[in-house]
């Protein structure tokens, strides 16, 4: 089936399989596969009330907890089974609330290390065995965060495994081109189905968006469209890339005091 959306990189008959796909960031990745053509599934702990649909189809839903390599190797190959192929996996089941570094629970910290970083290398790990004998390869997009690159301090094993993330990258991109190319797209302050945990009331997140060069926060859709990008024949000459996609970065702190102590001219 031909892509409804013709701004669109055609992604027709491509096998896609997104992780934390039923709601937030991760749906909005979906359903945008589906409007480029992509046979698209989904994953979560539990089945969502409804499905991602985009270009009058629906995500298949697989049940798989991406924390346990077991499930992971299940969740690909009945992807595998049920499509004939595995062409783009995108990790971007992940996130974590926040939580006292100096007096959280080991048992809290291992889980979210497991949801953001092993987790994504479990899953890369079951395409890798489809897409390695695919004559066209395939696409592993990792959905990292600022976090990863900054501190981030109340969700410090979060940063971490971001951290983390970001390098896994690099090395599987180095260590299984040329067939698959591995890729992390660096979400900034996002716009989410929970945004007041992140980020606090509306007036906050309006203040935090005026301090940001593209004076907004990120939206599903902005994820979405740099992800099908990159699993795109667009990039085809792109792996072990990083896509930084927050409107242009958080301003550093020191440019806020001198702006406020400035002596006027």
């Amino acid at each position: 089936m031909r892509h409804i959306n013709s701004h669109l990189p055609s992604m027709d008959g491509q096998a896609v399989i997104v992780t934390g796909g039923t709601k937030g960031i991760g749906r909005h990745i979906a359903s945008a596969f589906l409007e480029a053509g992509a046979l698209v599934a989904v994953c979560a702990r539990s089945a969502p009330d409804a499905l991602p649909e985009g270009g009058g189809r629906e995500a298949l839903f697989v049940q798989c907890d991406v924390r346990s390599a077991s499930s992971c190797r299940d969740l690909v190959d009945t992807v595998g089974a049920a499509f004939g192929r595995v062409d783009v996996l995108v990790n971007n089941a992940g996130g974590s609330p926040p939580a006292d570094a100096a007096t959280v629970s080991p048992r809290f910290s291992e889980a979210i290390i497991a949801l953001n970083l092993t987790g994504p290398l479990h899953l890369s790990q079951a395409v890798h065995s489809w897409m390695d004998k695919q004559d066209t390869g395939g696409s592993i997009i990792n959905i990292a965060s600022v976090a990863g690159q900054r501190p981030a301090p109340s969700t410090a094993a979060y940063g971490a495994a971001k951290a983390g993330l970001l390098s896994l990258t690099g090395s599987l991109a180095q260590e299984w081109g040329p067939g698959v190319r591995v890729n992390a797209i660096v979400a900034g302050l996002m716009e989410t189905e929970q945004t007041e945990l992140s980020y606090g009331s509306q007036q906050a997140q309006d203040e935090l968006a005026a301090t940001l060069p593209l004076r907004r926060m990120g939206r599903g859709q902005d994820i979405a469209q740099a992800a099908l990008y990159l699993a795109s024949p667009m990039a085809a000459f792109v792996s072990g890339a990083t896509l930084e996609v927050h409107g242009g970065g958080e301003p550093p702190l020191f440019l806020n005091i001198m702006q406020r102590h400035a002596t006027p001219s």
